[in-house]
């Protein structure tokens, strides 16, 4: 059997354990933030960074062009500049809860991506939205980490393998797109 045979059945093996139940709850979570004009923040590092930047992408332009009510969601790691100014001045660990005491409000939606389930700065994020009436999410990957148990709602892929994690982590984000299109009228062909 060639690597790429091999890395897709684990890949399909790893889809027969999705945590679909977390995945329902999580769509009603969006769909309430939308109804309720609440705002979605997401955080990530490195790879899970940029799934959290692909999310806003798809969510903000994706779901909505076509609708008058758009969703609002802003990525925490994708401001450079305060990210860097937090770090300098506090500390990493401080970078998204720091922005977070910016705009954040009482039932807004926080998501946080980490693979290993443990990177701090978005730990402390998810803890403080918690502590201020916020809906939590986490993605993760690997035992879970501490963002299993911190997230209202943890989305787990149990895989010790980051790019497996991060796949299914990507694919919860298209499924959601899609989910949340067909639920708000609209068609995955139209983007």
């Amino acid at each position: 059997m060639s690597f790429s045979q091999e890395y897709l059945r684990d890949l399909v093996e790893l889809l027969q354990d999705f945590p679909h139940q977390s995945f329902e709850e999580m769509i009603a979570a969006l769909l309430a933030a939308h109804r309720d004009g609440r705002r979605i923040f997401v955080m990530g590092n490195g790879g899970s960074g940029a799934t959290a930047s692909h999310w806003v992408c798809d969510l903000n332009k994706g779901c909505c062009l076509h609708l008058e009510k758009k969703f609002r969601m802003l990525c925490l790691n994708d401001n450079v500049a305060s990210i860097l100014a937090y770090a300098n001045d506090l500390s990493y660990e401080e970078v998204f809860v720091e922005q977070l005491k910016n705009f954040f409000e009482p039932g807004d939606l926080v998501i946080g991506i980490s693979g290993s389930g443990n990177s701090e700065n978005v730990l402390r994020a998810i803890d403080w939205a918690n502590q201020h009436g916020g809906v939590t999410i986490g993605l993760c990957g690997y035992g879970g980490g501490r963002l299993a148990g911190a997230a209202r709602i943890p989305l787990h892929v149990r895989r010790h393998d980051m790019q497996k994690v991060e796949d299914v982590h990507m694919i919860i984000v298209h499924m959601t797109m899609q989910r949340l299109l067909a639920e708000l009228g609209g068609s995955a062909a139209a983007c």
